[in-house]
């Protein structure tokens, strides 16, 4: 992983629309061997997938609600049966397992409370809980999808 891969990752992230001769050009490169490396990003793992960005509030989906979920249950096979039940749920955009005060937490977008209500009766369908916590968003201050590259040349060999 060099100066040039690291820049074209930026390109990438930044819009993955861009043709190969674009990021060539931005990259200092001619197209042929931006498209090599490209593959070679794709072949490693460092670009996973290339999608497009849609507008949450033109898909009537501008509310944000996390879900901190308690359980009393800590083995795999509960673990398994309420990510599966959980994973189904479109609303859902982020589900992560976590350490500290919660079990999971989840991000959901809906368009309104309502929306936020029928979905909380379905999720609670889904597992026993000890405890079910939402918060709703009230100002999205910064949102990416870009991840920081700087702390590529930081890896740990394994």
């Amino acid at each position: 992983m060099d100066y040039v891969d690291k820049k074209i990752l930026t390109c990438l992230q930044e819009d993955a629309a861009l043709s190969t001769a674009e990021i060539a050009d931005r990259v200092g490169l001619s197209t042929t061997p931006c498209w090599r490396r490209i593959q070679n990003l794709e072949k490693a793992g460092y670009i996973r997938g290339r999608v497009a960005l849609l507008d949450r509030h033109k898909l009537n989906v501008g509310v944000d609600v996390f879900i901190s979920i308690k359980t009393s249950q800590h083995d795999w096979d509960w673990l398994e049966r309420f990510a599966e039940a959980v994973v189904v749920f479109p609303e859902v955009v982020e589900f992560y397992r976590m350490a500290g005060e919660s079990d999971y937490l989840l991000r959901v977008v809906v368009p309104d409370i309502a929306a936020f209500d029928s979905f909380y009766k379905e999720l609670i369908r889904t597992a026993e809980f000890a405890d079910v916590s939402s918060s709703f968003a009230m100002e999205q201050i910064k949102y990416t999808t870009a991840l920081p590259i700087r702390y590529l040349d930081q890896q740990k060999s394994s």
